[in-house]
């Protein structure tokens, strides 16, 4: 059930980064819902890997380019993805840092909330 939920809010974390900021759009909820579950999984499969791949670089840089993995996961999630449209890597990185913010508010509220 929380997979759900916590699946639902990504959604609408999504259709909130969209209407915030025009270089990331979708054209609907169900694009939104598809789109979450895609940038879900690279997150789960891709992102450890690609993590792993450029341990150097980011020690390097602090840990600062995260932020870059983030944002080409976030960029290919669109890429392959009809009706979610991110217009550039610089709309991907600041598309994906709003994105991890509010699910940062999603986890901490979903934390508090199935807690008890």
């Amino acid at each position: 059930m929380k997979l759900i939920i916590r699946w639902l809010l990504a959604a609408c974390a999504l259709l909130v980064v969209a209407a915030l900021y025009s270089g990331v759009q979708i054209e609907g909820y169900a694009a939104a819902l598809i789109a979450a579950a895609v940038i879900g999984l690279f997150n789960i499969f891709l992102r450890p890997l690609l993590v792993l791949l450029t341990l150097p670089v980011t020690v390097v840089t602090l840990g600062l380019f995260l932020f870059v993995i983030n944002a080409l996961l976030f960029w290919a999630a669109a890429s392959v993805l009809d009706g979610f449209v991110v217009t550039g890597f610089w709309a991907a990185m600041l598309g994906s840092v709003l994105y991890s913010l509010l699910m940062l508010v999603v986890d901490s509220a979903m934390q508090a909330v199935f807690r008890r």
